[in-house]
């Protein structure tokens, strides 16, 4: 990522972690991170994996999208490219995502924020897909949706897979989800 991409990633988190009432120390902490390299990131010079933003976006009970808004070229690593194509500011929160898999990635999420849903549609190529315990082999324009909550994971055979996903989190009370907007947004 570029430079003013990363500062406006940065901002975001910070300002996130600030309304949640957590101190830097905190949050590394819980996700799972050495402090210097949270303040890196929140100053806009750390350079953080696509996992590593999940993990701050679970413990900042936001959505995904919200911490990457601002970043218009794919964001990829080990195989795997992902690009925030829209996101809803209804209740419940939508964010639609393009994906791509290289051959022969076995890509494991960790869980998102309680009671989020994944719905992936396989555009081209092969790919299991689902809840790490069951996945499910994708037909080109089929749907497929499974609990993101959990562990779950991508997985390509010899050749490219390109999908649509969509992930819906959780409904969250009316003042709850219009606090975490404006947070965001100013």
């Amino acid at each position: 990522m570029n430079k003013p991409i990363l500062g406006s990633l940065g901002r975001t988190i910070q300002t996130l972690r600030m309304a949640k009432g957590l101190s830097l120390s905190q949050l590394a902490l819980d996700a799972g991170l050495a402090k210097s390299n949270l303040s890196r990131i929140e100053q806009g010079e750390g350079n953080p994996t696509i996992e590593t933003i999940w993990r701050l976006a679970v413990q900042l009970d936001a959505p995904f999208g919200d911490l990457i808004a601002s970043v218009e070229s794919p964001l990829g690593e080990n195989g795997v490219q992902v690009r925030l194509i829209d996101q809803s500011e209804g209740n419940p929160r939508v964010d639609v995502y393009w994906m791509s898999c290289a051959p022969n990635t076995v890509k494991q999420s960790e869980p998102h924020i309680a009671g989020t849903t994944e719905t992936v549609t396989l555009i081209s190529g092969k790919l299991l897909a689902g809840e790490s315990n069951d996945l499910h082999e994708l037909e080109i324009g089929k749907a497929h949706t499974f609990a993101a909550d959990v562990p779950h994971c991508y997985q390509t055979d010899d050749s490219w897979a390109t999908l649509m996903m969509v992930i819906t989190y959780a409904k969250q009370s009316d003042t709850k989800q219009d606090d975490a907007i404006q947070e965001v947004q100013s």
